[in-house]
């Protein structure tokens, strides 16, 4: 019996279960991005200056993720998730509240990055099994990219 293709000409049930996995993904990078938006504006202490800006630039950073995420799984032929109740209760990452302490916001950050790595190295074995192409690429641009962030965060950390 022949698999199903969709039209980008990937077997329409690894598809489909790509889409449930980068839903997983939008989900944690949309708590994550609205954290780090917190931390962003509620940021306090001596380390202000610096750390509101390197917030800044990975808020921005993960607005752009989200966008090729959401994307990705409509190019797979599904449908993104975009309720906060659908990505807070499937979501790894957590949304935190009021944070105000530069080291705290750190360390989330670095929970959050281990969180996104981890999924997304799922979601790379399994589209390269899936012969996706599209999105193993996608996943191995942010691991690389995520790996750089965490050795830059944890050395701040000192």
């Amino acid at each position: 019996m022949a698999k199903k293709l969709n039209p980008i000409g990937l077997d329409t049930k690894q598809a489909e279960d790509l889409v449930n996995e980068l839903n997983e993904l939008l989900a944690n990078y949309s708590v994550f991005y609205q954290n780090v938006r917190g931390f962003h504006w509620n940021i306090r202490g001596e380390r202000f200056f610096e750390l509101h800006v390197k917030f800044e630039e990975l808020y921005n950073d993960l607005f752009l993720k989200i966008d090729e995420i959401a994307e990705r799984i409509l190019t797979l032929g599904g449908i993104p998730d975009h309720t906060f109740a659908a990505y807070t209760r499937i979501s790894r990452v957590k949304p935190m509240e009021n944070v105000k302490d530069g080291k705290l916001a750190v360390r989330s950050i670095l929970a959050s990055f281990s969180d996104t790595l981890v999924i997304q190295r799922e979601i790379l074995a399994f589209s390269a099994e899936a012969n996706d192409e599209g999105t193993n690429a996608l996943m191995s641009d942010y691991i690389r990219q995520q790996e750089k962030l965490v050795w830059m965060y944890s050395a701040s950390l000192g």
